[in-house]
């Protein structure tokens, strides 16, 4: 005879509110993943003001949601946009530079979570350096401030 006993859960009738409590926030279908990829998924906090990390690159694609606070989010090629709690963002990886992922305000911390498919024996971030800024300084997409 067990010691343990059945969970409360466990002698209710099953519930449907499964089938309503799934919000899907981003669909996409990633360019690639590296073979052999493993996941990793990582929560980011930055003080009031902070830049964030940065230029860099991730050796696969990136998915990640905002918590708190709003973030502001430049990939190589697309112009900054602000994230804001709820909101979603992804990158594709690879060769693809991630120029911004700091906090766009002044007054309270920004809060993400990032899942990231990383390729094997690989860092899962590669910052940039100067020189790979100003050589591919006409890919990036122009600023509006």
């Amino acid at each position: 005879m067990s010691d343990v006993e059945p969970s409360t859960a466990s002698r209710k009738p099953r519930s449907d509110a499964w089938r309503s409590a799934i919000t899907v926030v981003q669909e996409v279908e990633p360019a690639f993943v590296p073979a052999g990829a493993h996941a990793m998924t990582i929560v980011v906090e930055f003080p009031p003001g902070d830049p964030g990390t940065p230029p860099h690159r991730h050796s696969g694609p990136a998915f990640g949601y905002v918590l708190a606070g709003e973030m502001v989010f430049e990939l190589e090629g697309e112009p900054a946009r602000v994230v804001r709690p709820g909101e979603a963002f992804w990158e594709p990886g690879g060769d693809v530079i991630h120029y911004q992922d700091g906090n766009n305000r002044d007054d309270i911390p920004v809060r993400f979570t990032v899942t990231m498919l990383c390729e094997p024996g690989k860092p899962m971030l590669t910052l940039v350096d100067e020189d790979e800024l100003v050589r591919r300084q006409g890919r990036r997409a122009s600023r509006t401030d």
